[in-house]
């Protein structure tokens, strides 16, 4: 064990991260946690955060799914309207800042890639263009039905929901075009309705910036395996990489280092253990 906490671990992760031009941030659920956010963790800790929906054993991927809002749009909207008012409150973790400050230190700077929709990455001050969003983000609406590609901001919905059943009090977002119910332009399960405009946008900006940068590493935070979106993301990138997860931090392969460890820890230790100028 090195001073501070420093781990031979920790110490190569700062290597990593010290010689590199540039960071592809590759994050899960696992990033949110510090900050408070539930991760949905198998159906007892979905069923933890809301309990009205653990009263009648409905799973996560049937709520999060286009065809609650047919059957039931209150339930639908009182879960997703419940964790919109969850993500606008919530401040990001100091793991944002320390990320961001490394970014700032790199001559590609960063672009971040995560499957989590809950504008953090933006709220702590990552440019719009530098981040892609795989599954949406609960910040913009669709139209359920829908009626056309459009994507529209969700300022302007400010969801009351009743917590002990999990449901929407007042008026549900409507579309602006044709009057239908409005959904989150978030990729739910068994969706064909998804608008993903914006998400291939983003993809695009990211595809042309990783073409750009030649000596990136990639830093992967709480990243799950039951969908594995953002660590296959992670492994194809043919570039080192650090795999932050506390319960997944074998690396499958890739050249790197993986460290059992949450973002916001593991983040502190890493910039503890970087070089310091002058």
């Amino acid at each position: 064990m090195l001073e501070h906490g420093i781990t031979p671990a920790i110490a190569q992760a700062a290597a990593l991260v010290a010689g590199a031009d540039s960071l592809l941030i590759c994050a899960g659920a696992g990033m949110g946690v510090d900050s408070g956010l539930p991760d949905f963790r198998g159906d007892a800790g979905f069923w933890r955060a809301y309990p009205a929906l653990g009263s009648v054993r409905m799973p996560f991927h049937e709520i999060a799914n286009p065809a609650s809002f047919a059957a039931n749009p209150a339930l639908a909207w009182g879960f997703y309207g419940h964790r919109l008012a969850l993500y606008r409150a919530t401040l990001p973790h100091a793991g944002f800042a320390i990320l961001l400050e490394l970014a700032r230190t790199k001559p590609g700077r960063a672009f971040v890639y995560t499957s989590n929709v809950d504008g953090q990455f933006g709220r702590a001050g990552f440019a719009d263009e530098h981040v892609a969003e795989c599954h949406g983000s609960i910040h913009y609406l669709e139209c359920s039905i829908p009626c056309s590609e459009a994507i529209w901001p969700a300022d302007g919905f400010l969801p009351e929901v009743g917590n002990a059943a999990c449901r929407l009090l007042g008026p549900a977002p409507r579309c602006p075009r044709c009057g239908a119910l409005a959904r989150p332009n978030i990729l739910m399960f068994n969706d064909s309705a998804w608008i993903d405009t914006r998400t291939e946008a983003q993809s695009t900006r990211m595809q042309a910036w990783r073409a750009r940068v030649r000596a990136p590493v990639v830093v992967e935070l709480g990243a799950g395996v039951d969908i594995p979106s953002v660590r296959r993301m992670s492994e194809r990138q043919r570039a080192p990489l650090i795999r932050i997860n506390l319960r997944a931090p074998q690396l499958d392969g890739c050249t790197g280092v993986g460290l059992a460890l949450g973002a916001r820890d593991a983040l502190d230790r890493i910039s503890q253990a970087l070089p310091r100028s002058g």
